[in-house]
């Protein structure tokens, strides 16, 4: 995977978190809300310096789509958790595969997004992974 394959990857998976954590936020109140409302301004914050990226490296930024496929139905503070914690895991694994493919600044700003959604997947699951965003992909 080239690094601008990679970076277009990582942008659509930031894209999906922002569009998840709506759903996240909408079921949940209290502490955890305000935990999904910080963790969507993050992903908000790194899909607009991906866009940068993207188009630093010499490509057109990926849109958003007007709606994704959740992986299950969200029907309550339970399921927006479990939600929270699979949309971390997805952005981690696209930003080891970025790691991989660069270097210099856009490998550390990768590695700091890989370090950060690994952190708040275990916030919200509870348990870590032995090596987030590193499992086997087919």
């Amino acid at each position: 995977m080239s690094e601008l394959e990679a970076a277009q990857a990582a942008l659509s998976a930031e894209h999906a978190a922002v569009y998840g954590y709506g759903v996240v936020g909408a079921r949940l109140d209290g502490d955890r809300r305000a935990e999904a409302a910080a963790a969507h301004a993050a992903h908000r914050a790194r899909r607009d310096a991906l866009d940068r990226t993207v188009r630093d490296l010499g490509g057109t930024p990926a849109a958003a789509a007007a709606a994704y496929a959740l992986p299950f139905p969200v029907v309550d503070a339970d399921g927006a958790v479990r939600l929270a914690a699979e949309l971390e895991d997805r952005v981690a694994g696209v930003y080891a595969d970025l790691v991989r493919a660069s270097g210099g600044a856009v490998r550390r700003d990768a590695a700091g997004a890989l370090r950060e959604a690994a952190v708040r997947a275990v916030r919200w699951r509870g348990s870590g992974v032995a090596f987030p965003g590193l499992a086997e992909r087919s």
